[in-house]
């Protein structure tokens, strides 16, 4: 096995790791609605899972591992894409926020605290903001 190989199949699954995280987040409720079924979809193609691993993974999600970044810039860059995902997917009103705020969640940020960084977050991206100053505004939120 070739160094390629060995990084494409790592990122392979790092991909299909993150996207069964968000599914557990999304049947944290025990349904996957519409909206949340889109997002699964458009998310699920722009990660490269192909039609087999995405039934695969939806049938036995809790199989993967979930792995959260544990530094908070690496949480903040997921949170960024994943706000823009959401908010490029037109996911409106209560399921865009209630949506970001369970992404939130399984990103490791504090439940107590999802609701202001969801909020945030998407604020955030309807301006258009690039990640440094996503990362800089969310970091300084609270000052």
């Amino acid at each position: 096995m070739s160094i390629s190989d060995l990084f494409e199949s790592g990122f392979k699954k790092r991909n299909e790791d993150h996207f069964a995280a968000i599914v557990r987040v999304a049947m944290s409720d025990g349904v996957i609605n519409d909206a949340e079924r889109e997002f699964l979809d458009r998310l699920a193609i722009r990660l490269d899972i192909t039609e087999h691993d995405y039934k695969a993974i939806l049938k036995n999600y809790k199989s993967h591992p979930i792995n959260a970044p544990h530094s908070y810039d690496k949480r903040l860059e997921r949170l960024y894409d994943l706000a823009r995902m959401v908010w490029a997917d037109h996911i409106e009103g209560e399921h865009q926020v209630s949506l970001l705020e369970k992404l939130c969640i399984g990103l490791g940020f504090n439940p107590e605290n999802v609701k202001y960084i969801a909020d945030k977050a998407l604020s955030l991206v309807y301006y258009e903001v690039d990640l440094n100053e996503f990362t800089e505004k969310m970091k300084k939120m609270n000052q």
